[in-house]
């Protein structure tokens, strides 16, 4: 793979002024055009060896382009923050919004780049599928996606890393590490090729470029970003539109799923406040013990409307300290939403170790609300199940506990709550002409939440499913379900 980068190539001054001006401007336009249309982001990855010119590529692109699009960064090793959630967290916080570029130094290639000999070999091999499924659903939701290697065989960088430590003026460049890394060369090499060849895509392939030589090195990643942009703008616009819900068809057998659930529960008010206190009290010491301070949890409430997510969420938060747990509603995207890719704005606010973040509405409107009111079309729904299944098993991973409730009740009981609401002054607030126009669909409702539920429910993210046609059933269920999971995974880890 790296044969092609070594190759000596050199570009005279005269040509590359000459070359450069064009490439500017027509680089300019594209960026331009891109800007207009905002359909998509441009993702540039650079790594490379030790001194190749990552960084001078960098601050010719800033140069050349328009900066307040661009946004540029790079990965060094974790901070306190980064490091107490999953590792991809960072990288999700870092994508450019559609219309920008993005200039990713490393980006989720560094750690397996350089810390190969520190991980199994299963290790590696987990991190490399994570990166092609991450690049995947970034290009299939329309993201161009340009990863450049810049190349030095061994020669040449001895050769440039002596060059600029002879140098006083730039002596300061070289490191312990790139001392390091020339003699470990080889080894290095071995470990990069592997990667890239692991992690050449058909959509986001690898582009190597020779490093030596500063001007054929600029001009060579200046001309394939610009046709890379220029064919992807030429592509039909790969902006959502909304599209025309088709009919949501049920299983195979005719059984849907929430069908069989049993709704109706006889507890009642006096055992239910029993429990209920019993319940906080143990959720409260749970989140005390010092195993916790090394977990988070994920609390998912998905539901018909009216169920009563609301209030079980009101019998959580009041068992825990108000300074470890967030409460976060999901609403239609907003337009800083709509323009990263759809997990985006569920990856930032994932909690940090030692605390609860609970979600009122989820990443599930995609196969709920997106599907049936056509707002996400067929292939956007139906890929949306393994990325939702893969960022679920990264948060487990990572030691975020996620847990997933259904709250269902009944058709008549929905309409009862409804007109409870609208008799009630201070509960109007809770009744919306949406609401009625989403109990129309109820049945495609259920056959949408039956078919999430069987592809989504897995063992490290189960679903709950709840009747809770009894509200005093539904939150003292809630509470149980929550405290067995986090008890389950603190004696996990004392093991």
């Amino acid at each position: 793979m790296f044969e092609s980068a070594e190759l000596g190539h050199q570009i005279d001054r005269d040509t590359y002024r000459e070359e450069e001006a064009k490439l500017r401007q027509a680089l300019l336009a594209a960026q331009f055009e891109l800007k207009q249309r905002g359909d998509f982001p441009v993702i540039i990855v650079l790594a490379g060896m030790p001194a190749a010119g990552k960084g001078e590529v960098a601050n010719l692109l800033l140069e050349w382009l328009d900066p307040r699009h661009i946004t540029t960064l790079a990965f060094d090793a974790p901070s306190d923050e980064e490091a107490d959630r999953p590792p991809f967290w960072r990288f999700w916080r870092a994508l450019p919004a559609k219309g920008s570029l993005g200039v990713l130094f490393g980006a989720w290639y560094a750690d397996p780049l350089w810390h190969w000999d520190h991980d199994s070999e299963a290790a590696v091999s987990r991190r490399v599928e994570r990166i092609v499924r991450l690049e995947k659903m970034l290009t299939d939701d329309g993201a161009l996606v340009l990863k450049f290697w810049l190349h030095l065989s061994r020669d040449r960088l001895k050769k440039r890393l002596k060059a600029l430590q002879d140098d006083a003026l730039t002596a300061w460049r070289v490191s312990k590490e790139d001392k390091q890394f020339l003699k470990d060369y080889d080894a290095h090499a071995a470990h990069a090729e592997t990667l890239l060849t692991r992690t050449s895509l058909a959509d986001s392939p690898w582009r190597i470029v020779e490093g030596w030589d500063a001007n054929y090195r600029a001009l060579s990643v200046g001309r394939q970003l610009l046709d890379a942009i220029e064919h992807h703008l030429a592509r039909d616009s790969v902006k959502q539109r909304r599209v025309e819900a088709g009919p949501l068809l049920p299983s195979v057998d005719g059984v849907r799923l929430l069908d069989t659930l049993q709704l109706d529960s006889d507890l009642g008010k006096v055992e239910y406040r029993e429990r209920l206190e019993r319940l906080q009290g143990r959720l409260n010491g749970l989140t005390r013990e010092p195993g916790f301070a090394k977990l988070a949890v994920v609390a998912v409430f998905e539901g018909m409307d009216a169920a009563g997510k609301g209030g079980a969420i009101r019998r959580i938060t009041a068992a825990l300290d108000a300074r470890r747990y967030r409460v976060v509603p999901i609403a239609a995207p907003t337009d800083e939403e709509r323009a990263q890719p759809y997990l985006w704005r569920f990856w930032r606010h994932v909690p940090r170790r030692g605390h609860l973040t609970v979600f009122d509405r989820s990443w599930y409107g995609r196969v709920l609300v997106e599907r049936i009111e056509g707002f996400a079309s067929q292939a956007e729904w139906m890929r949306a199940y393994g990325e939702i299944n893969d960022f679920e098993a990264q948060l487990d991973d990572a030691g975020v506990i996620v847990v997933k409730y259904w709250l269902a009740i009944s058709g008549e009981e929905q309409l009862t709550r409804f007109q409870s609401r609208e008799a009630t002054e201070y509960k109007r607030f809770k009744i919306t002409e949406e609401d009625w126009r989403n109990r129309d669909k109820w049945d495609d409702y259920v056959t949408a939440a039956s078919d999430m539920v069987e592809r989504t429910s897995t063992a490290m993210a189960p679903w709950h499913l709840i009747g809770a046609n009894n509200k005093y059933h539904a939150r003292v269920r809630v509470l149980e379900i929550l405290c067995d999971a986090i008890e389950t995974r603190l004696k996990r880890k004392e093991k």
